[in-house]
């Protein structure tokens, strides 16, 4: 059937679903990134692991650079929202990997997904997208979920938890303002802009932790982390650059099945029977949000 005026897809439905599946791989690529890392920090300082992880994953953005034939122009690396958007992503990885540490990987991932309630509340204050009310019972749903994962009390929401928190808050303003970003501007830009910040905070972080020998086993999950690492930054940045945030951001939700998976398999954290209802309604909430970006409600 010819494309007509009348039956012409809608573009920012089209854009919606494209930066949907963009996040669901971003997710993944994260989740793994952190499976290596928190393996790596079992016998690694925490300065030199993200220091080294960040140079590594540096390396990897400038090899995609090259073989890619980007343009890209230094001064608008380390200016304006793209400088913004890399010193706060740089804090919120060195938050939220001093928690993962002493965290189990569920515990920390679940947290994490409080983030798109914030981003929901970013988009409709500072982005001015209009969040329908349907849509945030979805979220509210969803976030009642993540804290069944987490099952906050005395014992289960430590220090450790609450800064992971602040990761998450940092996380949300991070993605936020990726939206400011001039579209001119390659993502893949805005990737190495991210890893150099990171590389240096972690840098200075190192310096007052000192430096250890490694074995080979280190340099692997290292290697392997920052290709990963790499990987998000880009799948995010695109993620978060177009289609409707409120409705792409909750897909963050897909990484808690994996953490949940690979926390069983590496430290045999395994979720009971409340924890599973939390997972099911988070599944649930991206499911139905999925839908509503569907038909543009």
């Amino acid at each position: 059937m010819p494309i007509t005026p009348d039956n012409r897809p809608d573009d920012a439905a089209l854009a919606t679903r494209r930066s949907i599946r963009l996040m669901v791989l971003a997710m993944l690529a994260f989740t793994l990134n952190d499976t290596l890392v928190k393996l790596a920090s079992e016998t690694m300082p925490t300065g030199q692991l993200i220091f080294l992880r960040g140079v590594l994953a540096t390396v990897f953005v400038l090899v995609a650079v090259r073989l890619g034939g980007a343009t890209l122009q230094p001064r608008r690396l380390v200016t304006g929202w793209v400088a913004a958007r890399a010193v706060i992503d740089a804090f919120a990885t060195l938050v939220f990997l001093v928690s993962l540490f002493h965290l189990p990987l569920a515990t920390a991932t679940a947290i994490n997904m409080a983030t798109p309630l914030v981003i929901a509340a970013m988009a409709a204050w500072w982005l001015g997208e209009r969040v329908p009310l349907a849509r945030w019972c979805v979220i509210g749903v969803g976030f009642g979920g993540v804290l069944l994962v987490i099952q906050p009390g005395p014992d289960g929401f430590n220090v450790w938890a609450w800064l992971c928190l602040a990761g998450t808050l940092l996380t949300a303003a991070r993605d936020t303002i990726t939206r400011r970003i001039p579209p001119d501007m390659p993502s893949i830009g805005i990737t190495l802009a991210t890893a150099l910040a990171v590389t240096l905070l972690a840098l200075a972080m190192a310096v007052f932790e000192g430096w250890q020998p490694m074995v080979w086993r280190e340099w692997a999950l290292l290697t392997g982390a920052a290709a990963f690492l790499a990987a998000g930054y880009q799948l995010i940045i695109r993620a978060t650059r177009s289609g409707d945030l409120s409705a792409v951001a909750p897909f963050r939700y897909v990484c808690l099945l994996t953490a949940v998976v690979l926390g069983w398999v590496f430290w045999g954290h395994v979720p009971n029977a409340l924890a599973w209802v939390g997972i099911a309604l988070v599944i649930g909430a991206g499911l139905v949000l999925l839908r509503q970006g569907r038909s543009g409600r």
